[in-house]
């Protein structure tokens, strides 16, 4: 199971999508999710409307460069019209390993026409992904109920050749254990999984310590 530390590795809300809070995470040997925006011909990392003190993401690129892109980054897409500018700044520092996620659907074509890795969403209220056979992967994210997260879907995707990133119930306020315990039994022996989460330190413990994996 990979860990994606969701905004970076922080301990007060105020920390979320910092340059410190995303270094921590590759420091800490996880990968993570942040948010892309553009501001004045720039990208940047933030999840609300850009601003001129959010950190730039050509510095997030270079630390990912840093550590021989080792770690995973889900870029979540915030804004229309940044594809060129992404796939040149990654291509830039020579960076493979990430997915974008979460465009529109004119926006998702966009990117995989400019060759970027896109995740296509399913979700309870989104239970066919669009544009299924040209994404790498696929981003399961339960608003409210995750009970139809099952195995049988998990390997259909894997078998179908995507990458499989599931969204950790606490990202919606829920508690994870139940679903953490759930996930462990579904997903014995099923490779390349990643799990976006608030609580990287606790869900390393629990899949990746105690349980062996």
């Amino acid at each position: 199971m990979q860990l994606l530390a969701h905004r970076g590795y922080w301990r007060t809300p105020e920390q979320k999508n910092t340059l410190q809070a995303l270094g921590h995470a590759l420091k800490n040997g996880y990968g993570f999710e942040s948010d892309l925006r553009d501001y004045l011909g720039k990208l940047v990392i933030s999840h609300n409307i850009a601003r001129a003190d959010n950190p730039e993401a050509q510095e997030v690129f270079a630390l990912l460069a840093s550590y021989q892109d080792r770690f995973c980054f889900a870029i979540n897409i915030k804004a229309d019209g940044m594809e060129l500018l992404l796939a040149q700044a990654l291509k830039q520092h020579h960076l493979c390993n990430y997915f974008t996620f979460d465009q529109s659907v004119p926006q998702l074509l966009e990117y995989q026409r400019a060759g970027l890795r896109t995740f296509t969403r399913q979700s309870e209220y989104e239970r066919q992904p669009v544009l299924y056979e040209q994404a790498a992967g696929v981003w399961l994210d339960a608003f409210f109920d995750d009970r139809w997260i099952d195995r049988k879907l998990i390997e259909g995707h894997l078998a179908a050749g995507k990458q499989v990133c599931i969204v950790s119930p606490e990202l919606h306020g829920r508690e994870p254990q139940p679903f953490w315990e759930r996930l462990y039994s579904i997903s014995a022996g099923l490779e390349g999984l990643l799990i976006c989460t608030d609580l990287p330190d606790l869900a390393k413990k629990f899949f990746c310590q105690e349980r062996g994996v």
